[in-house]
C-alpha cells in the first residue's frame, strides 16, 4: 500500500474518467483536446498555462503530466517556474482584492 494519497501511477488512470459516464467524458476530452492544442496560442504557451493553473490548483497529477510536457517541449526548469510565479501572484492577487470586503465592513462599523 502507497504511504501517499496521491499515487503518480494513477495519472495514467486518467483516460478512464469515461467509465461511468461515457457521453460526458468524451466531451470533456473533446474539448480538452482542442482547449489545449495550438491556436492563436503555442502549445508551449499553453502548456506552461497549464502547469502554472496545476500549481495554483495544486494538483499532482497535472503538475506531473504538464511538467514532463513542457520539458518534452523544450521549456527550460527557469521558464517554468516564472509561470509558476505568474500563477502565484494572480492567486495572492485574488485573494488581496476580496480584502475589499473586510475594508469596506470595517469602513462602515467606523462610521
Amino acid at each position: 500500500m502507497s504511504n501517499q494519497y496521491y499515487d503518480p501511477k494513477d495519472l495514467a488512470d486518467f483516460p478512464k474518467i469515461t467509465d461511468y459516464a461515457t457521453e460526458t467524458g468524451d466531451k470533456f476530452f473533446e474539448y480538452y483536446g482542442k482547449a489545449t492544442a495550438a491556436g492563436a496560442l503555442s502549445e508551449r504557451e499553453k502548456s506552461l498555462i497549464a502547469l502554472a493553473v496545476s500549481t495554483v490548483r495544486h494538483c499532482p497529477y497535472c503538475i506531473d503530466a504538464y511538467t514532463n510536457k513542457c520539458l518534452s517541449l523544450g521549456v527550460t526548469g527557469d521558464e517554468m517556474m516564472e509561470a509558476i510565479h505568474v500563477g502565484a501572484t494572480m492567486a495572492a492577487g485574488d485573494i488581496l482584492a476580496h480584502a475589499t470586503q473586510m475594508r469596506k465592513i470595517v469602513k462602515k462599523k467606523e462610521m
